[in-house]
């Protein structure tokens, strides 16, 4: 029996409780895991935001140690370092035969699979593939990735997702050029990612935007060169640190009506506009057809960063080893499975940046 975060239904608290895992299978590992980040999408597949099969064992984004390993499995064995991958590609869809791999069809099709039971033998799923919210997980193969070398493990947790969606949509989806302006929305994990990429990238002007004034300090460490409290005005504020022009690029990392709409209007004419942020599906942006030809910006929305972590992952270390990505500056609070509710309530209030399962 291990210790988990199960979410019993959509909307239900979270029941921190023993789970009965099974052995690995053919092409299956067991993983120990190190630590786990508490990103949105956990919320959101708590709130309904996100429809998956539950009840759900939750947490997505995560690293650890291998325990044992099913038949056939040979790339990682007992005792390797790895990064748990929560949207493996299957190489064989549409998307993945053109390269899109960050778009497989069939990415969270373990989603639906049993993944372990309670001790009265319910039956779980595995939230985002992965069920990283457990001391101990068993998940297919191809969602393990070797973890870099020269990267505390519990460090590269965040490597899972925050950071290649971060990293990814500046360098794969908005494609930041040096000299280039960019304001980004939201300073959560995500969010610092952005900024320490965009300032990888070489951004002239990086201007962070978030509702909460105590993050500034950490945007700054990231990477901002200015700050800004979100408001209606934020659009005008961000052309008058550009010139007058608005930003060459921005991101936005909220998924709210507002802040997409924010972001699209801090947006220079002819500029690009990326879309990190996951927002329910009554939640509508509105366009008028005039604006769209006058202002000739381009939106994107961006898909874990549109990355392919097999490739990004050993870029990223480098980044890492060589002092120009900090992992460590993300995390501002280490909690067990039981402070999990309350690093959501965290999210919910715009408070903090990563907050991290350590076990």
């Amino acid at each position: 029996m291990v210790r988990a975060a199960v979410l019993p239904a959509v909307g239900a608290p979270l029941e921190i409780t023993d789970i009965e895992l099974p052995e690995p299978g053919p092409g299956q590992v067991r993983v120990s895991l190190a630590a786990a980040g508490v990103c949105h999408s956990d919320l959101s597949l708590s709130d309904g935001t996100m429809r998956l099969p539950v009840p759900a064992v939750l947490g997505h984004e995560g690293a650890g140690t291998v325990l044992a390993v099913g038949e056939g499995v040979t790339h990682v064995g007992p005792g390797d370092a790895v990064v748990l991958n929560w949207a493996p590609s299957c190489g064989a869809c549409f998307h993945c035969r053109i390269g899109e791999v960050w778009l497989c069809a069939d990415a969270l099709k373990g989603a639906a699979n049993i993944h372990a039971r309670t001790a009265d033998g319910t039956e779980l799923h595995p939230g985002l593939n992965v069920a990283a919210f457990a001391q101990e997980t068993v998940v297919a193969a191809n969602c393990v990735l070797p973890a870099p070398a020269g990267v505390p493990l519990t460090d590269a947790a965040l490597l899972g997702c925050a950071v290649l969606t971060g990293y990814g949509a500046v360098h794969h989806s908005a494609r930041v050029r040096e000299g280039e302006s960019v304001v980004v929305f939201g300073v959560g994990g995500v969010g610092l990612a952005v900024l320490q990429a965009a300032r990888i990238a070489g951004a002239s002007t990086i201007v962070a935007v978030d509702v909460s004034p105590e993050k500034e300090e950490l945007a700054r460490r990231a990477g901002a060169t200015d700050y800004l409290i979100a408001s209606d005005t934020t659009p005008r504020a961000v052309r008058k640190l550009t010139a007058g022009q608005g930003a060459d690029v921005a991101v936005e990392c909220v998924g709210h009506p507002a802040t997409i709409r924010g972001a699209w209007d801090s947006t220079r004419r002819g500029g690009r506009t990326t879309v990190v942020g996951i927002g329910g599906k009554d939640r509508t942006v509105g366009f008028n057809a005039l604006e769209i030809f006058h202002w000739g910006r381009s939106l994107t929305g961006c898909v874990y960063g549109n990355s392919d972590p097999a490739r990004d992952l050993p870029v990223l270390a480098e980044h890492i080893r060589a002092g120009r990505f900090d992992l460590s500056m993300m995390v501002t609070e280490r909690i067990g499975l039981d402070g999990i509710p309350g690093a959501f309530g965290n999210m919910v209030a715009g408070r903090g940046g990563r907050a991290l399962v350590v076990f």
